[in-house]
């Protein structure tokens, strides 16, 4: 009975908003099947050029009734993709876990640093990067400023898809209070609600929740979740937020939730 299905929903951003935590923690659900690895169909042009049975092979196998799920986060911000996503399945469900977007920036910049230490490289001071030294104003220039504005990537995907097909998901939220978080996603993908207390317990060494699947297999998120941020400026941060939050406002709007950031 087992058959490799196309997803029918995609978690397609944010990059360092939480959605590998998110992904995992879908999986509890016992109709929920998920693609271990980012595939990076629809913003590869050289693994989209291998067509939709390709796709198709990259998934799990699944029952008839459970739905597959992957995540790509650099879906969100790849100009090509909502629309290639339309071609595929114009009434897929997208799913959307953002986090307060200077936090996300430097959580996004601390993953590259990390990556550079590891070989040995030098690089830029996140202030450096983030501001315009020429201007000192926000670098847009900047991939991690960029990504924060969610706004500008949203409006791109309404082009192709009805607010309706989105759920937002708060990544701060999932961290600290994880069970509200995904009874919403459960109710938005017509999902029986399963997902519980029981499978979700709060590791203090880690500081993060763990996940139960059942008596005998519990599993925590991998230990480059929570890495520690460097030290930045605060007159930057403010700088930053005071740049944000015309965006924030907009993204409010358009998606009907409200977020407490600065």
């Amino acid at each position: 009975n087992l058959v490799q299905q196309l997803p029918k929903a995609i978690i397609i951003g944010v990059r360092k908003g939480g959605t590998r935590a998110l992904l995992e923690m879908l999986n509890l659900h016992p109709a929920v099947v998920k693609a271990s690895q980012e595939i990076h169909f629809f913003d590869n042009d050289e693994n989209y050029a291998k067509g939709i049975e390709w796709y198709r092979k990259k998934m799990p196998f699944s029952y008839p009734h459970q739905i597959t799920i992957e995540k790509s986060p650099a879906y969100f911000i790849t100009e090509e993709v909502p629309e290639r996503i339309y071609k595929m399945n114009s009434s897929i469900k997208l799913l959307i876990i953002v986090r307060e977007p200077t936090t996300r920036a430097i959580s996004d910049y601390t993953q590259v640093l990390e990556g550079k230490e590891r070989k040995n490289k030098t690089y830029y001071k996140f202030e450096k990067l983030a501001i315009d030294p020429n201007t000192c104003e926000v670098n847009t220039k900047y991939k991690a400023v960029r990504t924060s504005i969610y706004t500008k990537h949203l409006e791109r995907w309404l082009k192709y898809f009805p607010i309706e097909q989105f759920h937002i998901v708060d990544g701060d939220r999932l961290i600290t209070e994880p069970l509200p978080e995904l009874q919403l996603v459960e109710k938005f993908l017509n999902l029986p609600p399963r997902i519980s207390q029981y499978n979700l317990y709060f590791n203090a060494t880690r500081g993060f929740y763990c996940l139960r699947f059942n008596i005998v297999f519990n599993k925590c998120l991998a230990g480059s979740k929570g890495r520690i941020h460097p030290e930045v400026d605060t007159s930057v941060i403010t700088k930053l937020r005071k740049f944000f939050h015309p965006f924030n406002q907009k993204f409010y709007q358009i998606t009907g939730r409200t977020f407490k950031w600065p």
